[in-house]
């Protein structure tokens, strides 16, 4: 699992980060955690809201927060060690792996971020992602199948990198065939509760394990 900082506002969403962890242990699969070693695109206080202005943190340091400290660098992740890689959201997805946030459809991704995506792609081995992650998939993949909900500006950011997006209600996953790819929305339906975000995680692992 590729993390990208503590926190829904500047990093990971904790809630997907962890639900994930326990849909992998539920379904009989162990885990190991990674993270880009750099500085955080900008640090959000997360009672307020507010971009806290002069402060930094690093991304790989913010991201042993959730893995109890069992976070390796993402340049050292190799696919021949698993059987998927999967990318949980919050907006350092959009932020530190990407420039969604700031650019749009015309975004770029972290380098290391864009080599474990290739080296997996290449592996032959599935990509999972939530939330507003999957827009990292859609920059890299052409003509990928994938969903962020049913989010109308996320969808039309997709549309024009190339992507397919397709709009989903409910904790879905939706599987692109031809890429390996499995998406699934969590937080980015309107209504989302813990327990949907949890039904999208277990979902998200039931269709990479039956596939």
């Amino acid at each position: 699992m590729v993390l990208s900082g503590c926190g829904v506002y500047d990093g990971s969403e904790i809630g997907e980060a962890m639900m994930t962890l326990l849909a992998i242990e539920e379904a009989g699969c162990t885990y190991r955690m990674f993270a880009p070693d750099k500085k955080q695109a900008r640090v959000m206080n997360h009672l307020s809201g507010q971009q806290q202005s002069g402060e930094e943190r690093n991304v790989l340091t913010e991201s042993a927060r959730i893995a109890r400290g069992n976070v390796e660098d993402l340049k050292t992740y190799d696919p021949a060690d698993f059987d998927g890689l999967i990318f949980p959201g919050g907006f350092g997805a959009a932020t530190n792996l990407s420039t969604f946030a700031m650019e749009g459809a015309g975004m770029q991704v972290d380098a290391d971020v864009e080599a474990a995506v290739r080296k997996t792609l290449a592996a032959g081995k599935p990509l999972g992602a939530m939330c507003i992650a999957p827009v990292i998939l859609g920059r890299l993949i052409p003509g990928v199948k994938l969903t962020v909900g049913h989010d109308k500006a996320t969808n039309e950011a997709l549309t024009a990198m190339g992507a397919c997006p397709v709009d989903v209600f409910g904790p879905e996953v939706v599987y692109d065939k031809e890429h390996k790819v499995f998406t699934t929305p969590c937080y980015m339906l309107p209504d989302a509760t813990l327990a949907v975000v949890a039904a999208c995680c277990r979902n998200l692992m039931a269709e990479i394990l039956a596939r």
